[in-house]
């Protein structure tokens, strides 16, 4: 497998700590509102990422955290709680509100076939590893109090812009949101790990510690969580590209400052997806949901396959006519699927061969657009038997996750459904009585009304065809 770094900034091959086993840890969403579609892109990503090294043959432990306290409006140690801010908006606890959201959360997922994650934390769950954190990063000299909160001293870490690339001129007072002016701070790059009640007095969600009543800083949990669960080192972090600055390049400090070694190799991180006016947000123009795509037509895997369509590291910019063309293409590509017959008998040597060029596709970073190629090379191919084509679909979905083998009716109405299944069990009666003019009359019958019925090991399913 070879995935581009940012911490490198290059492509290169990846080996993880201990053979054969992956620790992977992918930064989960900010409970607050509905994630839109530029945030499942991220998701998706990640999940083909798991998948693709589950195919190679590693046991990969997936560890996702639910942001439920701490994370400001700003990225900085400023602004309004984004937790504290749904519960506003819509008159409910923040407990309220991390529920609801989550569970949304979960449902989006579940809609787009992202695998859920084996571990799932909720940040406000795991605040005594983030205090036992805090307390020997002030030990070693890494942080310090002041005003009653509790700093990072980003001056003390090794090498803290590697990740990001950034320069510290570029990043002065008043320039960057992601800088505050904080007069309690040694350095305004400085960043917090416990705030008191003294900053936020309005914080709903506090508890005890050595420096007061308080509660986290949202870069600390991730921290926390992964340490927690895998323990001193990660073999992948992931996350959206604007997770870079700060956030990763403070995972990095902090979580090196407590180990006292380096914690993680590798970072892979998905680019944005776009809408026309720019960076696609909750407060920028409609706000898109999967549900709002749904009640426009659109299925959840038409935006995945819109998702794979392009490298996870390309800028991607959201239309509707662009969402056309993968829903078109998909469709297509579905009924195609379903007009192959399985007889149940693969050709070994050439599904090797297809095998390990999907292979070569999913290992050349995530060439998602060539793995979709490599579906449709499957599907053209004349010296390949329907059984074998089947049998290597199904197993390239293990990756794509687009239920290219799952029946479909595309659009039509009950009425019409009701008609074909009902001539489907006569067939089927007539079948088990040898009547085999009456069952081949049925089959005729339905193809001129453009449903082919195919007869497969489980039973007969039907497509629509042109």
């Amino acid at each position: 497998m070879r995935l581009y770094n940012t911490l490198s900034k290059k492509v290169e091959e990846f080996k993880p700590k201990i053979e054969g086993k992956v620790n992977l840890y992918t930064c989960g969403p900010t409970v607050y509102n509905f994630s839109h579609v530029g945030n499942l892109r991220t998701y998706i990503f990640e999940d083909v990422l798991q998948k693709s090294l589950e195919y190679l043959g590693y046991d990969v432990k997936r560890v996702m955290n639910i942001t439920d306290v701490g994370h400001m409006t700003s990225d900085a140690d400023f602004g309004e709680d984004k937790m504290l801010k749904g519960a506003k908006r819509e008159g409910k606890t923040v407990y309220e509100i991390a529920d609801f959201y989550t569970k949304a959360f979960l449902n989006d997922m579940s809609k787009l076939n992202i695998a859920i994650p084996s571990i799932i934390e909720k940040a406000s769950a795991n605040v005594d590893i983030y205090i036992k954190i805090i307390e020997r990063l002030l030990e070693k000299g890494y942080a310090y109090i002041s005003n009653g909160n509790v700093y990072f001293d980003v001056s003390k870490a090794k090498d803290y812009y590697a990740l990001s690339g950034k320069n510290p001129d570029d990043l002065l007072v008043a320039v960057r949101e992601t800088v505050e002016d904080d007069k309690a701070k040694k350095s305004p790059f400085d960043f917090g790990l416990w705030f008191t009640i003294s900053k936020f007095e309005n914080q709903a969600m506090k508890w005890d510690s050595p420096w007061g009543v308080g509660y986290p800083g949202w870069h600390i949990e991730c921290s926390g969580i992964a340490i927690k669960e895998f323990g001193d080192f990660v073999d992948i972090h992931c996350g959206g590209v604007d997770n870079i600055f700060p956030h990763h390049t403070n995972e990095i400090a902090q979580s090196e400052g407590y180990l006292g070694h380096e914690w993680c190799n590798f970072w892979c991180h998905g680019a944005h997806l776009n809408d026309k006016t720019g960076k696609m947000s909750k407060s920028n123009g409609e706000f898109l949901t999967l549900s709002l795509l749904e009640s426009k037509g659109y299925r959840p895997l038409d935006y995945r396959y819109f998702c794979l369509s392009s490298h996870y590291r390309n800028t991607l910019v959201f239309t509707y006519e662009s969402l056309d063309i993968a829903k078109n293409a998909l469709t297509k590509l579905k009924k195609r699927v379903q007009n192959l017959e399985d007889n149940g008998i693969v050709n070994e040597s050439q599904f090797n061969d297809y095998n390990n060029k999907f292979k070569e596709a999913l290992s050349n970073d995530l060439n998602t657009a060539q793995m979709l190629t490599s579906v449709y090379d499957v599907l053209k191919d004349s010296e390949l038997d329907d059984s074998t084509k089947l049998s290597l679909i199904r197993s390239f979905d293990c990756v794509l996750s687009l239920n290219l083998d799952s029946v479909e009716d595309f659009g039509i109405d009950e009425e019409f459904k009701k008609y074909i299944e009902e001539k489907i069990k006569i067939r089927d009666v007539a079948k088990k009585n040898k009547d085999f003019a009456l069952a081949d009359s049925i089959r005729d019958e339905l193809l001129e009304k453009k449903v082919k019925l195919l007869d497969k090991k489980e039973g007969t399913t039907y497509t629509i065809v042109d």
